[in-house]
């Protein structure tokens, strides 16, 4: 029986170390940006629909940012578990300092500043 036991304890732990190593593997997953984005951004002078291209590789973010107002802008950022930030210069030396949150695979949210002179809200979904 002593052996019947330790088998079983050897299958629990090995079951047990393969589903935490599944929700690992799936919560990297759930944070990679790649992929092409409408966003929404709100101003106090209405709202922006650009539409917002990004490459994750590892923990730094890249990309397109364009808009009908600004035209396309490339981009560069980071990502941290669900946090991630970047910074589109415009073409009139302006800094937009993007700082979200991924909410899930398919949606983001947060805020913008704008170089210090103001600010805005956004949201983003992944265009599939």
């Amino acid at each position: 029986m002593p052996f019947v036991r330790t088998a079983f304890v050897v299958a629990a732990l090995t079951t047990s170390a393969l589903a935490s190593a599944t929700v690992l593997v799936a919560q990297h997953r759930a944070t990679d940006l790649t992929g092409n984005w409408t966003f929404a951004v709100v101003t106090e002078n209405g709202t922006g629909t650009p539409a917002v291209v990004m490459k994750q590789q590892g923990d730094s973010l890249s990309g397109t940012y364009e808009s009908s107002r600004m035209g396309a802008l490339a981009f560069k950022g980071s990502v941290k578990d669900k946090a991630f930030t970047f910074v589109v210069n415009t073409s009139g030396g302006t800094a937009l300092t993007f700082r979200g949150t991924i909410v899930d695979d398919d949606h983001v949210k947060g805020d913008v500043d704008f170089a210090g002179q103001g600010g805005a809200t956004f949201t983003g979904e992944r265009r599939r």
